[in-house]
């Protein structure tokens, strides 16, 4: 009996689990992220603590396969190579099943960031618990961190700009926007927007 009860109790905890992936129950504007420690494609893994002098990052979930990241595939390298030598680098991270997207294995990660010569880790979220505890539910969908003396303080969720198919056409460039605000000392004038993209492909418990 009492392993049963166990069992019930195991069952409960993974459907709320899933309900708070499945409808976007994660972190809200203000809330501190918990670190993470994350396979990136060179074997080794990856954590916010090892960005010590960083002032924050921007992580970004996105994939191989959704046609959506691949829109903003050059968007992503663009942000890395625009921010992290000012404290905001790009956190690449796939929160997908292979089981169900096989392009999203972490094979053909590597073999995608070769190809594309990311100059940002690319890290796979084995379990989901991180992507789950973010509260990511499509990709890409970006969350910018700001570093303080309480950790990281989620500072923006959402979309990197308002035109996914074509950069050029953008004219709300919300992550630039947002970072060049904590940069001047500001607050980002939008900190949420909806983001545009594939839903995440979750493991079949989900």
């Amino acid at each position: 009996m009492k392993a049963i009860i166990q069992l019930c109790f195991m069952a409960l905890a993974i459907l709320l689990l899933s309900t708070a992936a499945v409808y976007g129950q994660g972190y809200k504007v203000g809330d501190y992220a918990t670190d993470f420690s994350l396979r990136n494609i060179d074997g080794e893994k990856v954590s916010l603590a090892q960005y010590k002098d960083a002032k924050g990052a921007i992580v970004i979930f996105t994939c191989n396969t959704c046609p959506y990241a691949k829109m903003y595939e050059d968007r992503i390298i663009a942000l890395h190579q625009q921010y992290a030598a000012k404290g905001y680098p790009v956190i690449a991270i796939n929160p997908n099943d292979p089981e169900r997207e096989p392009g999203d294995s972490f094979e053909q990660m590597q073999a995608r960031a070769k190809e594309k010569n990311y100059p940002f880790p690319y890290l796979q979220d084995e379990t989901q618990q991180i992507t789950t505890a973010y509260g990511a539910t499509r990709t890409p969908e970006v969350y910018l961190l700001k570093k303080d003396n309480k950790g990281y303080r989620v500072e923006y969720i959402g979309a990197i700009d308002n035109n996914h198919k074509d950069a050029a056409k953008a004219d709300k460039k919300y992550v630039e926007d947002a970072i060049n605000g904590l940069i001047a000392g500001k607050k980002p004038t939008t900190n949420f927007t909806k983001a545009i993209g594939c839903t995440i492909k979750w493991k079949e418990s989900k």
